[in-house]
């Protein structure tokens, strides 16, 4: 599992991290002292500094941490932006689909009509556009 130093989206962090004790089958109380091993930087500071016998539970302590770093959540995409992605000059067409595909993936609901027209729109002028 991927340490988090507080700069990506916090509830992917502490999804993972819960995912990871439900399989383990851990209680309340291993949870909270092992989460503070998935932390570095920041995140490890913010931790160390909470007040003695403030965290009740691995809900609260939660809480606690989406609520701290929760400026860090993930920006919802949507189709609009697949409008800025373009070919750049030399860029091969390969290279250009690759990028084009990672931006569809983190649009939710994308319909196949707007991935059409943001793909044309997006390619330079030549033999494909």
């Amino acid at each position: 599992m991927d340490f988090y130093d507080g700069t990506t989206d916090p509830k992917h962090h502490l999804s993972n991290f819960k995912s990871r004790m439900y399989l383990a089958d851990t209680s309340d109380a291993t949870r909270c002292k092992a989460f503070q091993t998935t932390l570095i930087k920041a995140p490890m500071k913010w931790f160390d500094n909470l007040p003695h016998r403030s965290v009740t539970s691995f809900d609260n302590l939660s809480r606690k941490f989406l609520m701290r770093f929760s400026i860090q959540k993930d920006k919802v995409k949507h189709a609009l932006s697949l409008l800025g992605v373009k070919q750049e000059v030399r860029e091969p067409l390969r290279d250009y689909m690759e990028r084009f595909n990672k931006e569809c993936l983190e649009i939710q609901d994308l319909p196949t009509e707007t991935v059409i027209m943001g793909l044309i729109n997006g390619l330079r002028e030549g033999p494909f556009s």
